[in-house]
């Protein structure tokens, strides 16, 4: 009985006296708030493991070089091939159409379905600067639709009003059309207008927008049957997405000749969009008709021909130089 009354004496006495064992006081101590990674320290330690695992893991990953895809090869030779593993096939021109023309002989399509080219644009210009999305028209050499286009004539002058008339102007007026064509009671695919009431338009300009009367796109002048006769029968094309103009060139019954005419006639305008001593804006151009599929085609022969001006120098001093030694014969 002796060492249970010790031990109680010794839960009385000690805080008293101050006697206290060793480690104990560390052990009663209790910190008035734990931070979890100071009440976990392993589970720390793992997560900080863990993170440089992965920082590891990623780094050899950065390290690793992808597999190189193999080059595409040129020209099948079986019948029957995976054609992603191929390089698109290119045609000229000529060999395009009559390949469309065959399609629809085999398919018993219609023959006078449309033909469509797909035009993809390099837009870029020096630095970051590149050429807006724009919108053209232009005049082709074989027509292949009856449609017309309507135009109106803004004109306040009674002689040039009975003059758009006779020409086949859909709605000829003056300033009071302003307001049914702010309310869109009045809609035309084209606007011409004279330079005397052009002051008098300004409200119209946000509104018409690219189709606003301009001298840039022959819209705004004094000749109304000549602008009329144009924009009448004018064939009109659009950027879309950017960089792509979908537009129809042809029947696919005409005669190949004027189905090449009419498609170098626009590619040869969409160049005008962007200086020629950059790249071609012209960077892929496909042909398609209205059931079969699409043709890539060569550039060679379609994109207008442009001289540098550093060659057309070298050939000038090529030149000079060949006719001096010929000026000095010729003096002595």
């Amino acid at each position: 009985m002796a060492a249970p009354s010790a031990r109680c004496l010794w839960r009385a006495l000690a805080p008293r006296c101050g006697w206290v064992l060793p480690g104990l006081e560390q052990r009663l101590a209790v910190p008035a708030a734990l931070s979890p990674a100071a009440a976990r320290p392993y589970a720390a330690a793992a997560t900080t493991a863990k993170k440089d695992a992965r920082r590891t893991r990623q780094e050899k990953v950065k390290e690793k070089p992808r597999p190189r895809r193999p080059p595409l090869m040129t020209k099948p030779v079986d019948d029957v091939y995976l054609t992603w593993l191929y390089r698109r096939p290119s045609y000229q021109l000529e060999q395009a159409v009559g390949m469309l023309k065959r399609f629809q002989e085999l398919d018993f399509t219609h023959p006078k379905q449309f033909v469509y080219i797909n035009v993809f644009l390099d837009m870029a210009l020096q630095k970051k600067k590149k050429v807006d999305p724009f919108s053209s028209s232009v005049s082709l050499p074989y027509r292949f639709t009856d449609e017309v286009n309507k135009v109106l004539v803004f004109t306040e002058n009674v002689q040039e009003a009975e003059v758009a008339r006779e020409h086949g102007a859909a709605i000829v007026g003056g300033v009071e059309l302003m307001k049914w064509i702010l309310e869109d009671e009045i809609q035309a695919d084209f606007y011409v207008a004279v330079p005397a009431i052009i002051p008098k338009l300004i409200p119209l300009r946000n509104k018409l927008k690219r189709k606003y009367p301009s001298t840039r796109r022959n819209s705004l002048g004094s000749d109304i049957p000549k602008m009329l006769q144009f924009f009448r029968e004018c064939h009109e094309y659009t950027v879309q997405d950017e960089n792509i103009i979908k537009t129809r060139i042809a029947r696919l019954d005409m005669p190949t000749e004027h189905i090449i005419a009419n498609l170098k006639t626009i590619i040869h305008d969409i160049c005008t969009f962007k200086p020629s001593n950059f790249d071609p804006i012209v960077q892929r151009l496909v042909i398609r008709s209205s059931t079969s599929e699409g043709l890539l085609l060569n550039l060679d022969g379609i994109l207008p021909q442009v001289e540098k001006a550093e060659e057309k120098e070298e050939e000038n001093a090529a030149d000079e130089d060949q006719q001096k030694p010929v000026q000095e014969s010729v003096s002595t």
